[in-house]
């Protein structure tokens, strides 16, 4: 068995490809076409962290994948990264371990990240007035970056909860030729952007409905475990395309869960990311509509970027 490092693999990931392969793998989950046991949850409430283990295989497929990811949010306070995490790719004709990805939660990250900027390029308004961001930590770096491949918007507003991290962000952001502003209220963020994405772990509803202009999309990816909300329900309800990466799955937890469980919305209004990308269902039809991406990660990203990344350190 091969191991390889976080830097081995972020020196040899072709996003582009990336990209490619994680759309062929939600296209296959909604086709039915994908093997994707249930996650393993651990909750650590007295560490304010969590754990998840995920694994998938894709039909046709050489490899599978097992991924275990870890956050563990008062790590920054520690001089410790939030999130870390493992990949392990199996054969699926043998058995035999072939690779250990140590990527320190940097696959998750990215996979996470290349699904928003596919969620953007199909969802978002023709003209992206600012980007809004909710969160300062690598996920909300890692979103940023992606964005600039499908939206000429060089226009962002951050929120945050420490002055911190807001000062830290716009550094990061200004490097990557952003007009920065950053604030401590989310109603700003709505009030400014038409493109927003929220990446945090909080447990309560950060973005209201009446704050929300017409013509947003939002892309949701914070809400990955059961107990936690970034979205108020109402907001939920009134977008006119909900989109998800998996209808079981976003049932269970994620920002439609918790509209789902309020009665807010039927889940006949859920469109899989896959069938949207088969162009089996229609998302955003005009620059009135509101859009939402629920995005709480699907297995089978993890083994189809844990494939990209070993087929591209093999060549």
């Amino acid at each position: 068995m091969k191991v390889f490092s976080k830097a081995q693999i972020i020196a040899s990931l072709d996003r582009e490809a990336a990209v490619r392969c994680l759309e062929q793998g939600f296209i296959a989950y909604s086709e039915g076409k994908a093997q994707v046991p249930p996650v393993q949850g651990f909750a650590f409430p007295g560490a304010n962290g969590d754990c998840c283990v995920k694994s998938a295989y894709i039909e046709g497929s050489a490899t599978f994948t097992v991924k275990l990811s870890t956050g563990f949010y008062d790590n920054p306070s520690k001089g410790l990264p939030s999130n870390d995490g493992l990949m392990l790719v199996l054969s699926a004709h043998t058995g035999q371990p072939l690779a250990l990805l140590q990527d320190e939660g940097w696959l998750t990250g990215m996979r996470t990240a290349l699904a928003g900027r596919i969620a953007a390029r199909l969802l978002a308004p023709a003209q992206v007035t600012a980007i809004g961001i909710l969160g300062t930590g690598m996920q909300a770096r890692m979103q940023l970056e992606q964005l600039g491949a499908v939206t000429d918007c060089r226009r962002v507003v951050v929120w945050g909860r420490h002055d911190s991290g807001l000062v830290a962000y716009s550094a990061f952001a200004r490097e990557l030729g952003y007009e920065v502003r950053t604030t401590r209220a989310p109603a700003e963020v709505a009030a400014a952007a038409n493109l927003i994405v929220c990446t945090t772990p909080s447990r309560q509803p950060l973005l209201r409905s009446e704050w929300v202009r017409p013509g947003t999309h939002i892309t949701a990816v914070g809400a990955d475990a059961p107990g936690k909300q970034e979205l108020d329900p109402a907001l939920v309800a009134r977008a006119d395309r909900i989109i998800v990466d998996s209808m079981a799955q976003c049932s269970q937890y994620g920002e439609v869960a918790h509209a789902l469980n309020s009665g807010r919305i039927d889940a006949s209004q859920l469109i899989e990311l896959g069938t949207l990308l088969a162009g089996r269902a229609k998302g955003r039809e005009h620059d009135r509509q509101i859009t939402l991406a629920d995005l709480t990660g699907v297995a089978v990203q993890d083994a189809q970027i844990s494939s990209c990344a070993l087929a591209a350190m093999a060549a």
